[in-house]
């Protein structure tokens, strides 16, 4: 087991079995056969090319349309099974973040069509006497994804309509209970991206991370339920957990892998696979 065993986990992903999704001209995805005949069967909305690429019908052609259409779609897959189940909360479908939204999706069918996620992810820290120890969250046995996993001490999707700061600074406040005055000193550190193979289908996704030292005295709590506790635990701690199992949430170990990179505890003098680890950190996304 190594640090590096991580970057090949949440790189899995094999992209001969899929076919690209687009919208116009831009690729936004890619689906499973499997999946495209689901959705092809649904009517004239969804439509096989001559270069076996999937797409909207050509008579949808607003936002509007296609949100109407990704609606009625994916509530009718649930219905048929082929989509385990939605989630409410609408995430933005563009290939880049420059980009506007071409239209929304729901979270959890996300990975169906093999669009690309954001994520708001974040590091809390406390330096003390003798070095940095970090906040680390046990996610609640009841939740739906990763049950009992270790996770960062804050983390969440990006919806639609929020910029990632704002929804920074929410998820601190409704996941770990980290007042403004806190939780406004988030410093904003970078990404981390990855292409994912789940049994749902491709994530092609991109966590924007921050760090937010907090003081000695501060102990958060488990505010949302989605938290089963906080630990604070030294930094060596940590960095053990991710080398040597499997104890934190896929991407999860992938953000606590970027923190010690960039606090020093992993260099090119002590960790063989450093560079591998640093661009391996930041994985080319297109499906």
């Amino acid at each position: 087991m190594a640090y590096l065993d991580h970057i090949h986990a949440c790189n899995n992903a094999n992209l001969s079995r899929y076919a690209r999704f687009r919208i116009g001209d831009l690729p936004v995805g890619a689906i499973r056969p499997e999946f495209a005949g689901a959705l092809t069967a649904l009517g004239d909305s969804f439509i096989r090319d001559e270069n076996g690429e999937y797409g909207f019908g050509s008579h949808i052609k607003t936002i509007d349309a296609r949100n109407q259409t990704l609606i009625e779609a994916t509530e009718a897959l649930c219905e048929q099974g082929v989509i385990k189940h939605l989630h409410g909360e609408k995430f933005d479908i563009r290939n880049r973040l420059s980009d506007d939204p071409l239209c929304q999706l729901d979270r959890f069918a996300m990975p169906y069509f093999g669009c690309r996620s954001w994520g708001v992810h974040m590091n809390g820290f406390v330096r003390k006497a003798d070095g940095i120890h970090m906040w680390i969250a046990k996610r609640a046995l009841d939740k739906p994804t990763y049950p009992g996993m270790l996770d960062n001490m804050v983390a969440g999707g990006q919806p639609t309509g929020l910029g990632f700061r704002e929804n920074m600074i929410k998820e601190c406040a409704e996941e770990a209970g980290i007042p403004a005055n806190l939780a406004e000193n988030v410093v904003a550190i970078g990404t981390v991206s990855y292409l994912y193979e789940t049994d749902e289908g491709l994530k092609p996704d991109v966590m924007v991370n921050f760090d937010l030292e907090l003081p000695e005295d501060f102990v958060p709590h488990c505010a949302d339920g989605e938290v089963a506790q906080f630990d604070l635990l030294p930094i060596g701690e940590v960095a053990e957990i991710v080398r040597t199992g499997f104890d934190f949430k896929f991407n999860c170990a992938l953000v606590v892998i970027d923190f010690l990179i960039r606090h020093g505890y992993l260099t090119a003098d002590n960790e063989p696979s450093y560079c591998e680890l640093v661009t391996g950190l930041h994985r080319s996304l297109e499906p």
